[in-house]
């Protein structure tokens, strides 16, 4: 008599079709295709955690440019001088000042100058 694998092989399926759930058609259903849909989405989730960080960085640096124009300033003299001047701000607490508490932001331009 042989030994079955029980019903481990079937749960380890079950989980990855869970995954596919939502796909279209054979997407969903055929182990092959659902194998390689549900990697791919992997991988594209992988990327999109790395490019979202990207983005908002780049956001960040938009608005904080655009404040400090308002302001008479470039944004790579704005950044040099706080580098400078050895302020310990990131772009995102900077982008958030700007937009959240202009006083704020117009102090820290003026303390650069």
């Amino acid at each position: 008599m042989r030994v079955k694998g029980g019903g481990k092989p079937r749960r380890s399926k079950n989980r990855v079709f869970k995954e596919a759930k939502g796909f279209w058609g054979g997407r969903r259903k055929l182990w092959k295709t659902v194998m390689q849909v549900v990697r791919r989405s992997h991988h594209q989730a992988f990327t999109g955690r790395r490019l979202k960080k990207r983005d908002f960085r780049r956001l960040w640096i938009t608005r904080v440019s655009a404040a400090v124009r308002a302001r008479g300033m470039t944004y790579s003299v704005f950044m040099g001088k706080m580098k400078k001047a050895n302020v310990g701000l990131d772009r995102k607490t900077l982008a958030d000042i700007a937009v959240k508490d202009p006083k704020a932001f117009d102090a820290i331009v003026a303390a650069l100058k």
